[in-house]
């Protein structure tokens, strides 16, 4: 009887210890997805060209706040990257409780709503990139990246960092989820 309980009390540090280092992880994943989001959002809405060929009377320019689209993604990102930075706190509450349960369930509720906001964000800024390097002639929408280069690189890079946002988005709330089913 003694060995059984052993045996348990070793079971429970063990998956203590486990749900700890998940825990660490995803302090880590938060960090590195809050660096992702906001670098996003100050790449797109630092994003700005002027053709060295404009006239007084015309100048050919591209903004982020020209499309209503990018300015959409960056508010997405930058309700994230607030969010992940509130959230830590929560994050660093499971370091130190990691059996914590009713918060953890708060924390996947919320991290996926932001993954939804996030991928719909990403995914309509990638729309307009798509049309902007590719163009659509059926439609008259002629590509617009030989003549802004440096705009869409920094429009196709602020991307980059949003979908990565998205998958570290996806981690966490998988991790979250493993924290819980291993109770």
């Amino acid at each position: 009887m003694k060995a059984a309980t052993l045996e348990v009390g070793h079971a429970s540090k063990v998956t203590s210890g486990v749900n700890r280092g998940m825990s660490i992880l995803d302090f880590f994943i938060r960090i590195i997805a809050i660096i992702a989001t906001l670098g996003s959002a100050i790449a797109m809405g630092t994003t700005n060209e002027t053709l060295p060929f404009s006239t007084q009377a015309i100048r050919f320019r591209a903004k982020y706040n020209d499309l209503p689209t990018f300015t959409f993604f960056v508010v997405a990102n930058a309700i994230v990257s607030a969010y992940l930075v509130l959230s830590l706190g929560l994050s660093i509450f499971h370091i130190m409780r990691s059996r914590a349960q009713g918060s953890r369930i708060a924390l996947i509720f919320f991290d996926a709503a932001m993954l939804a906001l996030l991928s719909t964000g990403a995914s309509a800024a990638a729309a307009i990139v798509y049309l902007a390097h590719k163009g659509n002639t059926k439609t008259n929408w002629f590509p617009i990246c030989q003549q802004f280069d440096l705009f869409c690189h920094r429009t196709s890079g602020s991307l980059v960092g949003s979908f990565a946002g998205v998958i570290l988005f996806i981690l966490l709330v998988l991790l979250s989820a493993l924290a819980l089913s291993r109770r």
